[in-house]
């Protein structure tokens, strides 16, 4: 099969391209672009011909990309705002912009973050949407690469060290992060837990069952860590992915969790949870905003980053205090 002539490619294909694979659904991708839909499909079967591939189909209620098209979206995207940002440069105009972004994050992170970041929107740019993804791992680089989504908001101690330890070796990284708060987990239980008249001990933590709240399911996370320091281990009776459900459940049993301090106070549920200091020591925990260095200049994205950092910082400011890690649950991926 002979190869693609760039040559007679029409380069308007790529932008339809490139807002189909954002939004993941023709239609939405038609209204960025000030489309209609049929335009949009028209202009991605002509692209589909030129390069010998379905590039997406249709799943649910949009389109997944094929393999082809993960691989060239990165590289179509990068030229496209590359280019946007040399022909006009600083050009982003909040109050003007309809950009969708997607984000990852927990839901504890999301409980605290999109009430302000909502805020921030409807002031200072009302045709915005945000998308919010459940965080599934600890290291989301692979869905920042491929363009799943913009932005991930998380506990990624792992990721962090790999960022610093290229830096040192004069290897040039192609993510960014930035540091939105730190914090501390505590044990929480029912208010009327046997364990919750008296200091919480190791041996009484240890000896009870308990709740891990964890992203991709592995039943060890970094408080069975701290633990094995010590020798000592506990027994992890249930395994969920979500804090809310962490929540609920602790709340009518007798099933101890660990969850970020300030949860406690926006799950809805504080009147029937309480918490005890975690009876040994445990790593601080960071809550960072992560990228894609292919965006980082971007002025859509500069503002997204802002905003969510504002959020951040009215949550916290609000408590009087620099809560646990919302982003973050117990295990590793």
């Amino acid at each position: 099969m002979s190869s693609p002539n760039f040559r007679t490619l029409d380069l308007n294909l790529l932008r339809v391209f490139d807002q189909v694979m954002a939004e993941r659904n023709l239609t939405r991708a038609a209204r960025n672009l000030s489309m209609t839909q049929p335009a949009v499909s028209n202009a991605l079967a002509r692209l589909r011909d030129f390069l010998d591939d379905r590039l997406v189909v249709r799943s649910g209620y949009g389109v997944e990309p094929t393999p082809r098209a993960l691989a060239l979206w990165p590289a179509v995207s990068e030229a496209l705002r590359q280019l946007e940002a040399s022909i006009a440069p600083g050009s982003f105009a909040a109050a003007e912009a309809s950009n969708t972004f997607v984000l990852a994050m927990a839901d504890a992170t999301a409980a605290e973050l999109m009430p302000g970041l909502v805020e921030i929107i409807e002031r200072e740019a009302p045709g915005i949407s945000v998308r919010v993804l459940p965080l599934t791992t600890r290291d989301p680089r692979r869905l920042l690469d491929e363009g799943q989504i913009d932005l991930a908001v998380g506990y990624f101690p792992a990721v962090l060290a790999d960022l610093t330890a290229q830096a040192q070796a004069g290897v040039a990284a192609v993510f960014d992060h930035q540091r939105l708060y730190d914090g501390r987990y505590v044990c929480v239980m029912r208010d009327a837990h046997p364990l919750a008249a008296a200091e919480l001990t190791l041996d009484a933590f240890c000896a009870a069952h308990h709740l891990l709240v964890s992203f991709s399911g592995r039943p060890f996370g970094f408080i069975d860590e701290a633990l094995a320091s010590l020798n000592r281990k506990r027994r992890i009776v249930l395994t969920v992915n979500q804090f809310f459900t962490a929540g609920r459940v602790v709340s009518g049993s007798d099933l101890l969790t660990v969850l970020p301090h300030h949860f406690v106070r926006v799950t809805g549920m504080a009147s029937e949870l309480t918490w005890r200091e975690l009876p040994f020591p445990v790593p601080a925990v960071h809550v960072d905003a992560l990228w894609h260095r292919r965006v980082g200049t971007r002025g859509d994205h500069r503002w997204l980053r802002g905003a969510v950092s504002d959020a951040a910082a009215r949550a916290f400011a609000a408590q009087g205090d620099m809560p646990a890690a919302g982003a973050a649950a117990e295990s590793a991926p």
